[in-house]
């Protein structure tokens, strides 16, 4: 059976920051199954459910800022269990907490404290990587390092096929390496080759790339990956959902006309 499909709602959050529900209606009349949130738009929890239940869309997590989870974990994570999400990602870290910097190990600690709440309130909590946690820390990715060191009841992977590539792992292989660990999948394509001060290009940090690259993202399908041998691995892995993420639109193209692009390329593969 195909696995379901969703949608980060980040994709087209500037559709979501004018008219929230129309954006859900319009994801819903593309093909999507299911939403993953990175904010709820000025709407109380209880409004984005309600929203979703009458527009037949599953909110299966959410992407929630790793500062906001270390503030408040109970409070914050009580919003989206009132959302209906199964799940929740720390989505991203930045500079100052990253591998390689003297607070990693601290992050590591925290995600894991994170995790207990969550699993207390029967949320599962994902990290969502990005290409930096494949710096190798005394010859282990840090990535491998996080996941070692925490358990897997308190922290599951959401792993980003996309910045794996980037980070010089092949997707379908580095998946098959977190089998019965991977609930959430991302599925994210692109053209090009890493670039210094990519971050810029995801909409989190102010800056350009520092030199001339050819890096850009792509709907599902429209760039380097190969989708056929991603999904068989998700499906092996015990995979329950893909998720469909594209940071910035292709270039004369609307945020809204690439996911539907991506869903379009899917669909052609049977999910």
């Amino acid at each position: 059976m195909a696995l379901p499909v969703a949608v980060q709602v980040y994709s087209v959050r500037d559709s979501a920051e004018k008219d929230l529900r129309k954006t859900l209606e319009e994801i819903k009349k593309i093909g999507y199954d299911g939403v993953e949130f990175a904010g709820l738009y000025g709407h109380a929890p209880e409004e984005v459910a309600a929203m979703c239940s009458e527009i037949g869309l599953t909110p299966i997590s959410a992407h929630v800022p790793y500062v906001e989870l270390v503030a408040d974990p109970k409070g914050v994570l009580a919003q989206y269990k009132t959302v209906g999400c199964r799940f929740v990602a720390v989505p991203y870290l930045t500079e100052e907490d990253r591998p390689g910097t003297p607070k990693f190990p601290e992050v590591i600690k925290n995600v894991d404290m994170i995790g207990t709440v969550a699993k207390e309130l029967g949320i599962q909590l994902l990290y969502h990587n990005h290409d930096f946690e494949f710096l190798k820390i005394d010859g282990k990715y840090a990535l491998d390092i996080l996941y070692d060191s925490i358990a897997p009841e308190h922290l599951m992977t959401e792993l980003d096929v996309c910045w794996v590539r980037v980070g010089g792992e092949d997707p379908a292989d580095y998946i098959g390496k977190y089998s019965g660990r991977s609930p959430v999948l991302h599925l994210k394509d692109y053209v090009g080759d890493k670039s210094e001060g990519m971050y810029g290009l995801i909409g989190m940090e102010d800056e350009a790339p520092k030199r001339p690259s050819n890096f850009a993202f792509r709907s599902v399908g429209a760039g380097v990956q190969d989708f056929p041998s991603i999904l068989k691995a998700g499906e092996a892995a015990g995979a329950e959902w893909v998720v469909v993420e594209q940071d910035e639109p292709t270039e004369g193209i609307s945020r809204m006309d690439c996911i539907k692009m991506s869903r379009e390329y899917l669909k052609t593969l049977g999910y």
